[in-house]
């Protein structure tokens, strides 16, 4: 059995689960509701905390309660430049500054967002990490839907009302500086989940894995394995268009979407 037959195996063994002990909660948006809809709510940084396992940090907002006497607090992902004591607002009608949460069609093009909604509701899913930001391409008044430029330069289409943060995701940079020991590796990893060192399959046994085995490390035969290959089996480059390094500019002809 390979390793990532084990790691897909639901629940069988646990050491493949990541490690939440020490995590803060969910980083999401309150519950898109009428207040939010149609004008706005404030809130308040409480403080901006560091989660494990994550590489932005939070920002703990407090909001007043709805519908009784108390507070409800929301762990959002902080925006590059909010800080402690700062007014966030949320909702149609706040204003476009660093650290608030509008629908995008309320934002103008241009706008550089992050933490942005998938679907109406969802409370957040696209570009949370550390560093990333989506920019708003167009508007499309007719459809009411916004087109956006995701962090890996790829285009997508999302409704107007989906919401996002004004402002790039903090923490930036993180990656800059090199790794450099194991040991940083090892510490980085602890706090995610069992995914540390990885050993190569040409390093194992012939009855470990497929590319294992033989007098010198080499594979033996082709690496790139069918879409439908059994799962002891599939490993290597799946389902492979063409193998080898990309060399000079990739031509896409520009399709209607894009455009």
């Amino acid at each position: 059995e390979i390793r990532a037959q084990r790691k897909g195996r639901l629940g069988g063994s646990g050491i493949f689960r990541a490690h939440t002990t020490h995590r803060k909660g969910e980083a999401k948006y309150r519950a898109l509701d009428f207040s939010e809809r149609h004008g706005y709510v404030k809130g308040v940084v409480k403080q901006i905390i560091h989660d494990s396992g994550r590489g932005a940090p939070l920002a703990v907002v407090q909001f007043r309660h709805p519908y009784k006497y108390s507070t409800v607090s929301q762990n959002f992902i902080a925006a590059e430049g909010m800080y402690s004591g700062q007014f966030i607002y949320c909702g149609k009608k706040a204003q476009l500054k660093v650290g608030n949460v509008l629908p995008l069609g309320s934002m103008p093009e241009g706008t550089i967002v992050c933490n942005m909604e998938n679907r109406v509701g969802d409370r957040g899913t696209i570009a949370r990490c550390s560093g990333n930001y989506a920019t708003i391409v167009s508007h499309n008044p007719e459809t009411q839907q916004t087109r956006l430029r995701l962090p890996s330069g790829a285009k997508k289409v999302v409704a107007d009302e989906c919401r996002a943060t004004i402002g790039v995701t903090a923490g930036g940079g993180r990656i800059d500086k090199p790794v450099l020991k194991a040991a940083r590796s090892y510490y980085k990893y602890k706090a995610k989940r069992n995914r540390w060192p990885i050993v190569r399959g040409e390093a194992m046994n012939p009855v470990e894995h497929p590319h294992g085995g033989g007098n010198h490390q080499h594979v033996g035969h082709a690496t790139t394995v069918r879409r439908d290959a059994p799962p002891g089996a599939k490993v290597g480059l799946v389902a492979a268009r063409r193998t080898g390094r990309h060399r000079g500019g990739v031509d896409i002809k520009p399709s209607m979407e894009t455009l």
